[in-house]
């Protein structure tokens, strides 16, 4: 991939797809992770003199214009970040993005309107998506792919446009590839990788891929259930995918097969009911009574899952151990990442849930070797998927 330095960008409109689906409550941004990380790319090019015409979505409005996911507040913060003005366009390719985009001057910046408000943006349609992608394409003389967090997205903002414009990866694409290079290829061992989070169902295909590269897999979070049962052990009211109980049980021989050390609780926290006041009862993980369900894993578990860590050259987290927003759920989160701050390590956390629970805790973001903005990309990119803003951003 072409980088940034490639580009001639001094007095050229620049549109940088970047990554700014941030949590909101109401107006105000509860997490400006993502917007920080794309900062370095912005202020690079506008530094240089480029006209930067910024693009990206926010939550999931289905092609439909929806107040509560308006770029606004997003934009303020950007400004806030970036030391710089930036002019908000209240649409995405109409006169409001094409009267901002003309008026431009060298260095300064814009943000367009949500791209989830087209239809096109999101469209199976190819006609569709193109005819959306050739309108947003019209508005610059370049393209620079940067939001690593929708590179596994088919969108005309990632995929279509890149086609239409010469085009370059921002610095922050380049950094998540270098990272997830070094996962997997030849990584430093022991390799150890820490799984966690809801549904099992979400990680089959990094558990499938991963088994033929890592030392150790830990698995904690709703998804330890399920291995859990798999192994004939009772999990009471604990989150329970039953229909991957088969495929369950294919991993656990598989790992066994491979010599890969699996390791999962062997103490939870039973509640009574999932609600953050509930009470709970630390118990064995094997003997979860039949009317409480696991909402984090126990101490002993938090020792045993730490020490699995402490040696490892290499690791990979993503997914909590329990319900972090809860308080009283999130100690097992908590020491899985203290855990990664005191290894000597290469430490990737692998964005989404576990990046929001680092800062949630207040952990300090630099104790970590890298914090993805993107845990559904590095995903499957870790399940050695074609990723298609990459693809686009090589050709």
């Amino acid at each position: 991939m072409r980088t940034i330095d490639s580009l001639d960008v001094t007095g050229r409109r620049v549109l940088v797809r970047a990554d700014l689906n941030v949590p909101l409550d109401g107006d105000v941004i509860t997490d400006d992770g993502r917007i920080r990380a794309s900062v370095p790319t912005i202020t690079a090019l506008a530094d240089r003199g480029a006209r930067v015409i910024v693009c990206a979505h926010l939550g999931r409005p289905k092609g439909k214009v929806a107040p509560e996911f308006s770029l606004a507040p997003v934009a303020a913060r950007l400004g806030e970040l970036l030391g710089r003005p930036v002019r908000f366009a209240s649409d995405v390719v109409g006169d409001s993005a094409r009267e901002i985009a003309q008026g431009l001057a060298d260095g300064e910046v814009a943000l367009l309107e949500n791209l989830r408000f087209e239809p096109g943006e999101e469209s199976k349609d190819d006609a569709e998506r193109e005819a959306f992608a050739g309108r947003l394409a019209e508005l610059a003389e370049l393209y620079v792919g940067d939001g690593f967090g929708a590179v596994h997205r088919k969108h005309a903002s990632v995929y279509d446009v890149p086609k239409r414009l010469p085009h370059a990866a921002g610095g922050l694409i380049v950094a998540e590839v270098e990272v997830l290079k070094r996962l997997t290829e030849e990584p430093a061992r022991p390799y150890a990788v820490v799984l966690g989070g809801a549904k099992v169902s979400d990680k089959l295909g990094v558990i499938a891929n991963l088994l033929g590269k890592v030392d150790r897999l830990v698995v904690g979070g709703g998804m330890a259930y399920t291995f859990l049962a798999a192994q004939g052990h009772e999990v009471g009211n604990s989150l329970l995918q039953k229909d991957q109980l088969d495929q369950v049980r294919g991993f656990i021989a598989e790992a066994d097969k491979r010599g890969v050390e699996l390791v999962l609780p062997v103490d939870v926290l039973a509640a009574t009911e999932f609600a953050e006041d509930a009470e709970y009862e630390v118990v064995e993980a094997t003997a979860i009574p039949s009317d409480r369900e696991g909402l984090d894993i126990g101490p002993k578990t938090r020792e045993l899952f730490a020490g699995k860590l402490a040696d490892a050259a290499t690791v990979f987290w993503n997914g909590p151990m329990g319900v972090f927003e809860f308080d009283a759920f999130a100690g097992g989160t908590r020491a899985v990442a203290e855990a990664l701050i005191a290894a000597d390590a290469f430490t990737v956390v692998g964005g989404g849930d576990s990046a929001a629970a680092v800062r949630k805790l207040g952990l300090p973001e630099d104790g970590f070797s890298h914090i993805s903005t993107g845990g559904g990309a590095s995903l499957e990119y870790l399940e050695g998927k074609t990723l298609p803003g990459l693809a686009a951003l090589k050709d």
